[in-house]
């Protein structure tokens, strides 16, 4: 029978494991939580990146409005060319506003968004300059229009300063949106596979610790029930023993009377005597008829009990396929690990985790191929305890039927009996010899009770070792309902 300290540890190791199993997918779901979280973030940093370009672009757009706005009305004096130079001259603090609210976050760019304005207000003095000499009737100078120009070309150069390095920002958070993603591949692909390796460690521990301590304690239920048959088949044998020492006890006793008493009663004596021989022999008939049916109960729980080992049979059968199944899907299994090395090894340095993995995979999987063929083994040696038992039953089988064939002939043996009683009565002549009968009954009334005291002494150590069969068979009981 298993330890007791097995079953113990049965009962703390399995709910450990499967709280181990939740800890892990708990840990896997927090992580994969704060990575998304994570990405978000930086999904919502990149989209800013955008829009700060767009502002810039925008600022950009502004200060060519008003270069175009400036030369146009110095080219053609037509005052029509000074309306988008005064809506970009309008538009231009709006827009800067807004750059400046979106780069509160990044001192560097603030910076230069500062410097911008700074040059883009320069760049509107001159720009007013010009424009102011050109409605005095005046025409600007090649310097004032080549100061124009430059100081709007360093605007856009400063502009296009800012948008470098805001598309580097942009290319630094995308490379960590990238990383995120893959984070987040991964370690749900670790919880998964972690959660799976611990949930396959249980099966096996449970496989270990439940399915061979039920083995060996259904062994020990089938030797204690042997020992209990055999206690009581010869429980039965003494008992018949002590009823038939009492009952010739009886008929001796009987005869003890008859002898005592007067030679001229000895033939109604006898007459009496058979007359009572008669009635026992008719009880033995209607004894011998209710163990036929005893028999007969007997003979269909046995064949309740044949019908019952085929259906073990089937369902060993069915334990079976399902082992060849779990070999047929490690098999797969490992077929699938293989090509995930072969692919591993392709990909380089890259898949030398999930090599290490698929390496892994293919250990557990060869691992439930060999759990299969032990199991399968186990099946076999499980078929052929099946079958002997088949074969026992059947031989119990024809057995009781003997029995029953036996109990027949009785049944007829004691009709004879029955008949051959009634001549007793003619009998007169073995009335003779009272003292010599006296003396017989004497010695036969002392070996029927020495024989009555052997079957009680036999009888007592029978129940001693019902006795002690029965506590096996319970504590065969008690310790698979405990592994169970």
């Amino acid at each position: 029978m298993p330890p007791r300290e097995t079953i113990v540890k049965l009962r703390q190791v399995v709910p450990w494991g499967f709280t181990a199993i939740v800890a892990v997918l708990i840990g896997n779901g927090v992580l994969s939580q704060l990575t998304a979280r994570g990405l978000t973030n930086t999904v919502n940093e990149v989209m800013q990146g955008y829009r700060v370009q767009t502002s810039l672009q925008a600022l950009e757009q502004v200060i060519v409005d008003l270069q175009l706005g400036e030369r146009g009305f110095i080219i053609t004096r037509d005052p029509d060319f000074l309306r988008p130079y005064q809506t970009a001259q309008s538009n231009l603090a709006q827009e800067f506003a807004r750059a400046k609210t979106l780069l509160q976050n990044e001192p560097a760019q603030l910076q230069n968004l500062n410097e911008l304005e700074a040059l883009s207000n320069e760049a509107i003095a001159v720009l007013s300059n010009n424009i102011a000499r050109v409605r005095n009737g005046e025409t600007p100078s090649s310097e004032e229009l080549i100061q124009g120009n430059q100081v709007i070309e360093q605007v856009r150069v400063k502009v296009a300063q800012m948008l470098q390095a805001e598309s580097q920002t942009l290319a630094t958070r995308k490379d960590i949106v990238t990383r995120a993603e893959i984070l987040s591949a991964i370690s749900t692909l670790g919880g998964t596979l972690l959660g799976t390796l611990l949930g396959l460690s249980i099966v096996g521990f449970v496989i270990r610790q439940v399915v061979q301590p039920i083995n060996q304690v259904t062994l020990a239920i089938t030797s204690s029930s042997t020992e209990i048959a055999a206690t009581v088949a010869q429980q039965e044998h003494f008992a018949t023993e002590q009823a038939t020492s009492v009952h010739q006890t009886n008929s001796i006793m009987e005869e003890l009377g008859a002898s005592s008493r007067q030679s001229a009663e000895q033939a109604q004596k006898t007459a009496t005597g058979a007359q009572e021989v008669s009635q026992l022999a008719e009880t033995g008939i209607q004894a011998v008829s209710y163990t036929l049916e005893d028999m007969s109960v007997l003979k269909a729980k046995v064949e309740q009990i044949a019908q019952q080992i085929l259906h073990l049979s089937q369902q060993t059968d069915r334990i079976g396929n399902i082992s060849e199944l779990v070999t047929a899907l490690a098999n797969q299994t490992n077929m699938l690990a293989l090509n995930a090395a072969v692919e591993a090894v392709r990909a380089g340095d890259s898949g030398r985790g999930f090599a290490i993995i698929a390496e892994e995979i293919r250990k557990l999987a060869d691992q439930s191929k060999n759990s299969a063929a032990k199991i399968g083994v186990l099946v076999s040696d499980i078929q052929k305890a099946i079958a002997a038992t088949a074969i026992a039953t059947q031989e119990g089988t024809q057995t009781v039927e003997n029995s029953l064939k036996t109990a027949e002939g009785m049944a007829q043996t004691f009709t004879g009996v029955t008949t051959a009683i009634s001549s007793v009565a003619l009998n007169n002549q073995q009335i003779s010899l009272n003292a010599q009968q006296q003396a017989i009954a004497i010695q036969q009334v002392v070996s029927a009770m020495n024989s009555l005291n052997e079957g009680a002494a036999q009888t007592a150590n029978g129940i001693s070792q019902t006795k002690i069969s029965t506590q096996k068979l319970n504590e065969a009981a008690l310790d698979l309902q405990a592994v169970v």
